[in-house]
C-alpha cells in the first residue's frame, strides 16, 4: 500500500501557492504558483483555487484520485469552523467566503481549513526548525507580525478562530504605544515587522544628529528605507542601524516572553526575512532571558525557520494529514 499523499495550498493576498506533500512532508514537485488577483471578485479566487491544486497535482505527476486530502490555508479574519473567509483586508472585496466547503465539493475529498500563520507554524513544527521540539511558538516577521501556537501535534487555533495572534500582543501602553495597523496601539506588530522596523528608522533619522551611513543613504535615495538596509548596516557597524535593529530585538523578546509565560513552550522559532542574522537571534535569545520568567527561559531553545516560504503549503498538507489521522 503506497502512503497517503495530501495537497496543500497557500493563499496570500498576491499570490497563491500549492504542491502535493508525502507523509514525511516532503513535495513531490515545486510548488506551483499562481496570481491570487482578488479585485477579480471571491468566484474567481476560488477557481483560482481549484486550478492551483490541479496543477499541483499534474507537477508531481499525480491525479486528483491520488490524494487523501486537501490542506487550504488563507490570510485574514476567519471563522475556521464554518471554513469562511469572513473580511480578509488583503483579499479584498472577498467577503463570507466559503473556502471549505467550495472546495470539497469540487474535489470530492476531504478537506482542511486554516489560518495561514497557524500553518507555517505546523510546517515549523513537523518538518522544519521545531521537527525535534515538543511544542512551539512561531512568530512570522514582515509586513506584520503573524504567529502560530503548537503543542504536541494540536495547532491551537481558539474557539473564535483567532488563537495565535501574536502580533496583536501588548508590549507598549494602549493609550501612548505606536499604532498599529489592526487601529490599536502598543501591539507588537508595531514594533517587531519589517514594516514598524523601517517605520522606527523614519523616526530616528528625523532627530538623529551624530554620523550615519543609514541617514547618508537615506538622504540620498530620496527617503528610501528597507529593513534589510537597516540590518545590512547594523552587521556593518552603524551605530544608528545597530540601534534600530537592537530595539527590535528588545521588543521581539518581549513578545515572546509573553508567549512562554502562556504556553511555556519547548522551543520559539521566528521566520520571515529578518528572521536570518545569527547576532540578531543571539539578541533576542538574550532579552528573553534578562526579561522572562527565570525557570522557563533557562530551557527554552530560540531558533530561525527553516523552511521559509514554503512552510505555509507544507504545513497546510500536514494540518490535513493530522485531521485524516485524527478522523477529523
Amino acid at each position: 500500500m503506497s502512503a497517503a499523499l495530501y495537497v496543500g495550498l497557500d493563499v496570500g493576498g498576491t499570490t497563491m501557492k500549492a504542491a502535493v506533500v508525502d507523509d514525511t512532508g516532503t513535495p513531490l514537485s515545486k510548488p506551483v504558483v499562481m496570481d491570487t488577483l482578488p479585485e477579480r471578485g471571491q468566484e474567481a479566487g476560488l477557481e483560482t483555487m481549484c486550478e492551483t491544486i490541479r496543477r499541483a497535482a499534474s507537477a508531481a505527476g499525480k491525479t486528483l484520485k491520488d490524494i487523501a486530502a486537501i490542506g487550504v490555508a488563507t490570510p485574514g479574519l476567519m471563522d475556521i469552523k464554518a471554513g469562511l473567509i469572513l473580511d480578509p483586508p488583503n483579499l479584498k472585496p472577498w467577503k463570507n467566503v466559503p473556502v471549505r466547503d467550495h472546495i470539497k465539493g469540487v474535489f470530492k475529498i476531504p478537506t482542511i481549513y486554516q489560518n495561514d500563520a497557524n500553518a507555517a507554524a505546523y510546517g515549523e513544527f513537523w518538518v522544519g526548525a521545531g521537527q525535534t521540539a515538543a511544542s512551539m511558538v512561531l512568530f512570522t516577521l514582515g509586513t506584520g507580525v503573524g504567529g502560530g501556537i503548537v503543542l504536541g501535534d494540536y495547532i491551537l487555533e481558539g474557539e473564535h478562530s483567532h488563537g495565535g495572534e501574536l502580533g496583536h500582543l501588548r508590549i507598549e501602553s494602549p493609550r501612548h504605544g505606536r499604532r498599529c495597523g489592526c487601529g490599536a496601539r502598543g501591539c507588537l506588530e508595531a514594533y517587531g515587522s519589517a514594516t514598524s522596523v523601517v517605520a522606527r528608522a523614519r523616526d530616528e533619522l528625523a532627530v538623529w544628529r551624530g554620523p550615519s551611513r543609514l541617514k547618508e543613504y537615506y538622504t540620498a535615495n530620496n527617503d528610501v528605507l528597507t529593513a534589510k538596509l537597516i540590518f545590512d548596516l547594523a552587521d556593518g557597524g552603524d551605530e544608528l542601524a545597530r540601534q534600530i535593529v537592537d530595539d527590535t530585538a528588545y521588543y521581539l523578546g518581549l513578545g515572546a516572553c509573553a508567549a512562554i509565560a502562556t504556553v511555556d513552550p519547548e522551543m520559539i522559532v521566528f521566520g520571515g526575512g529578518m528572521a536570518k542574522d545569527e547576532a540578531f537571534r543571539a539578541k533576542i535569545h538574550e532579552y528573553v532571558v534578562r526579561f522572562g520568567l527565570p525557570h522557563p527561559v533557562r530551557k527554552v531553545k530560540v531558533e530561525f525557520a527553516k523552511l521559509g516560504s514554503d512552510a505555509g503549503f507544507i504545513g497546510a498538507a500536514g494540518g490535513a494529514r493530522l485531521a485524516l489521522k485524527k478522523g477529523g
